[in-house]
Formats: structure tokens, sequence, C-alpha cells
């Protein structure tokens, strides 16, 4: 049996027939072929399926694809325009924020979540808010370095 749902995703409303059990991370990548947010553990553990639910990083590997009906999803595909990258997009490339990329997207969208509550946060602030995103390639220091870019170009508006 499968559950028709209505939501928006990176601005697009979307009807979709799903399966109960399926879950918002899987729907974005098999469904709608996104693939930007990743399955790393499944278990909610790393955040490299990290999107924004509602404004809010959720771990899409733990979502079910029903509990979206009705909601705002932004994927990291969402953060761009055709023309160019979002600013915390751009800044990961400028301050080498990256290396294999496959915690990128998640990691990206959780510093988004944070800029989008709090436009001017701290270093902690950086700290604790990718603090349920793995990395293994580059660790922590050029990824805050990235967020903090954003912060402070904020503060400077």
């Amino acid at each position: 049996m499968k559950y028709e749902i209505n939501f928006t995703i990176n601005k697009e409303m979307i009807s979709l027939a799903v399966i109960p059990n399926k879950t918002l991370l899987e729907m974005i990548r098999e469904d709608l072929d996104l693939t930007g947010a990743k399955e790393g553990c499944g278990a909610g553990e790393c955040g490299a399926c990290t999107v924004l639910v509602d404004g809010k990083p959720v771990n899409a590997c733990l979502m079910l694809a029903v509990e979206a009906d009705g909601k705002e999803i932004i994927t990291v595909e969402g953060l761009a325009t055709e023309t160019e990258l979002d600013e915390l997009q751009q800044a990961f490339i400028d301050h080498a924020a990256l290396q294999c990329g496959y915690c990128t997207p998640g990691m990206i969208m959780s510093g988004k979540a944070l800029l989008m509550e709090n436009p001017t946060p701290t270093v902690e602030e950086v700290v604790d808010a990718i603090s349920g995103n793995l990395c293994r390639c580059t660790g922590y220091k050029k990824i805050v370095e990235a967020i903090m870019h954003v912060s402070e170009n904020n503060a400077n508006k």
C-alpha cells in the first residue's frame, strides 16, 4: 500500500505516492534523483544525509518519507541558484573544506541551518552545530573556517 504525500522540496511542490517504510533519504535519492545527501551509516550517526525540514537539520535516513507530508525540505541542491552557488557552498570551496566530498553536503546543510537561525555564530556554536556530522578526510578546522567566513560576512553586512 502506498500513501500520497505532498511537500515542497527545493521550492518545488511535489505530490508522490510512497510506501510506508521508505525513508526520506531513499525518497530523495531514488524517487527525486537528488543525490547530494548520502547514506553513510543508516543509523543517524554520521550526518552525511542531513537535509533541512522546515528549516531544521534532519538525518534523512531516520525520517520516514510519509512524515514529509506538508513539510518544506531543502537539500544541498536547493541552495544554489542557476548561476551561482550559495555563499556557504562557495566558502567550502574557497577554504578547501572538503576532500572526498562524501560528508560535504551534510556539513553544508548543518552549517546552513545554524546560519539561518543565527547569522553570526561563535566558533563554539559552529562546532556544536556540526557535531552530528562526521568527516574522516579533512578534519574539522577548514569546515569551521568556511562557516565562520560566512558568519563574518554576515556580521559586516
